[in-house]
């Protein structure tokens, strides 16, 4: 039943055995397979320490159920070991590229923005975007993969590659398997790439190192590309290999003991030092991943979001169009004049939407609203809009601020320099009138849904940790009713009553396993309504891809990687609630001859709320 069978401790064994009498590194002793619980990291600047080495190969869990670190942790370790810069380069993807920037930025910690790819047929590459046009290159490859496969797959062929490859770097990574045909392969990317295109090895302390090294390097000088070290990383420290089986396990939808080949032979796949990589590569195949790192001057800071144009007329500059839309619309709001409160609100707010320069955003929102009021579709701003007396004279809220005092900084400060946050609700039985009406009028290039990250809670992981370790289903099923939603801080006691001794092996294994696995991202998924539209192409910013709903598509951030990047979203939600309001509605119409509308609804009648 256990997972780590006894050959595979052993094999590590001999693995550091090797390493010494082969010349290498004296390694520590392998990894206790009890791991430990991850802890929240905060990476500091390590300035002037830097070994001669760039990591240029490296998954993060965000190439979901593959790599076993968090990008934070792989951040932490790079720092730690001096390494003149790492990679991101998850495949398929950039999912977790803003995590990385997030934590490596404060640091000073030089980060190359890529992806790995596989085409149809041909050597695995990891691409790297060289400048912010290689970048937007890259994004809409990946776009292209994407939406040409089903949801969480990429379908790419090398001429798909070739015609976005301006500008970025290939690491062809050397297949021992394959190495005569990759000869061939090799001389196609040379011609594609140019001086761009490099021969990537990667040796883990296997007992052919040296025959593949001079194998690596015959391939590399008979194709005339360069030859340049790599570690093809999965963790950022050696302990993980054991979260890295489970893992494995879980997305092959089997236990670790059956994983066989699909199990990496030791645990070197982590995070290397300069030094350890000069003993397995020749010196100047390690110096030149710095070659590659000075080449890449692409950040993600670089990155600009900007509102699209077509939302006012024109010839009308956005700012005068907001004002004349809400002054027309303040008009038919009060009919017999506007209040002196409301007028001063008005001319309060619309300073502080120009000196943040939010007027597109507003005008967002107005064309959202303006469709669904055109369709007879029912929609209310909800939250902290309601507050905003601009809001209500554009139809978005339906609460007058002329009868409540209302606070607009509480939806939109000037201190507190955060991006307005609309959420509208409209009828949930023709929400997706309004999805595919953005989707009509910008195209699936400019606008696309944000993307939310399900991640591991306690009682997901123990179901998928359990069946990885081979334990029973009933087991498995008992325990993880017993723990509480998004709670873990009783979970010790909960294996015990389930049955689990926590002091043998397995009670170390499954206990274990769940605390590390725990907020590890698992999938996207799409958020419930959230949009991102944009001037330029949304496909030059964020790849797009396809959603498991029909005739939805997802960009590969979530709501938090798009307020890192200062990127603004509009909530478009779906309330059962206001179906029910529109067909009372329609009943009053059909029955009394009274039409009504939210703004209109008596609030002094007793009878409206007390239902």
């Amino acid at each position: 039943m256990l997972s780590f069978e006894p050959v595979a401790i052993l094999h590590d064994y001999a693995i550091c055995i090797y390493g010494v009498i082969s010349g290498g590194k004296e390694h520590d002793v392998p990894d206790l397979p009890f791991p430990r619980a991850r802890t929240p990291i905060k990476p500091e600047p390590v300035p002037g320490k830097h070994s001669g080495y760039a990591e240029l190969h490296c998954l993060t869990n965000y190439t979901f159920l593959e790599g076993a670190s968090h990008p934070d942790e792989l951040v932490v370790r790079a720092l730690e070991l001096g390494l003149n810069a790492l990679a991101v380069t998850d495949r398929h993807s950039v999912a977790g590229v803003v995590r990385a920037h997030a934590a490596a930025k404060p640091a000073g910690l030089k980060l190359l923005i890529g992806s790995e790819i596989i085409p149809i047929n041909r050597s695995k590459c990891v691409l790297l975007a060289t400048d912010r046009a290689a970048y937007g290159r890259l994004c809409r490859l990946l776009t292209d993969g994407r939406r040409k496969a089903p949801k969480g797959e990429c379908l790419l062929t090398f001429d798909d590659v070739a015609a976005r490859a301006e500008g970025l770097i290939a690491g062809v990574l050397l297949d021992p398997n394959r190495l005569d045909e990759q000869r061939t392969e090799l001389s196609a990317w040379k011609e594609c790439f140019g001086d761009r295109c490099y021969a990537v090895g990667e040796l883990h302390l296997g007992p052919r190192d040296a025959v593949l090294l001079q194998r690596f390097e015959s391939v590399a000088k008979s194709c005339q590309v360069p030859l340049v070290a790599a570690n093809g990383v999965y963790y950022h420290v050696r302990e993980r290999r054991r979260l890295q089986d489970v893992l494995t396990a879980i997305r092959l939808g089997c236990s670790v003991h059956e994983l066989g080949a699909h199990r990496f032979t030791n645990g070197e796949r982590h995070l290397k030092a300069a030094s350890e990589m000069r003993m397995l590569f020749p010196a100047e195949a390690v110096a030149r991943t710095l070659e590659i790192a000075d080449r890449c001057k692409f950040s993600l800071d670089e990155l600009r979001y900007e509102y699209p144009e077509e939302l006012c007329p024109k010839g009308e500059l956005p700012l005068a169009y907001l004002k004349r839309m809400t002054w027309l619309g303040a008009n038919k709001r009060y009919p017999d004049g506007v209040p002196e409160k409301v007028l001063k609100l008005l001319q309060h707010e619309m300073k502080l939407i120009e000196e943040l320069r939010y007027e597109a955003y507003f005008l967002t929102v107005f064309d959202l609203v303006r469709f669904a009021r055109n369709r007879q579709i029912l929609c209310q701003g909800r939250g902290s809009a309601a507050n905003s007396a601009v809001c209500f004279c554009l139809g978005v809220t339906s609460v007058d601020p002329d009868k409540v005092d209302v606070l607009f900084e509480r939806f939109l400060s000037k201190e507190r320099d955060e991006a307005p946050d609309i959420d509208i609700d409209f009828e949930h039985e023709r929400r997706e009138e309004v999805i595919q009406y953005l989707y009509e009028k910008y195209g699936r290039e400019r606008a696309g849904m944000t993307a939310t990250v399900i991640t591991y809670r306690p009682r997901s992981a123990i179901r998928d940790v359990g069946k990885a370790l081979g334990l029973s289903l009933d087991g498995i099923d008992r325990l993880a009713k017993s723990i509480d939603h998004g709670r873990d801080n009783q979970m010790g006691n909960r294996f015990v009553e389930a049955g689990f001794n926590l002091d043998s092996t397995v009670g170390q294994h499954i206990q274990g396993f769940v605390k590390e696995i725990l907020g590890f991202p698992r999938h996207l998924s799409q958020h419930t309504g959230g949009m991102i539209l944009t001037q330029g192409p949304l496909c030059e910013l964020i790849p797009i891809e396809n959603a498991s709903m029909q005739d939805r598509t997802v960009v590969q951030w979530d709501k938090n990687d798009l307020d890192e990047l200062g990127i603004l979203k509009v909530d478009i939600l779906a309330l059962g609630m206001l179906s029910a309001i529109r067909k009372c509605f329609d009943m009053v119409r059909k029955h009394y001859d009274r039409t009504l509308t939210l703004a209109t609804v008596p609030a002094e009648d007793p009878l409206v709320y007390d239902m």
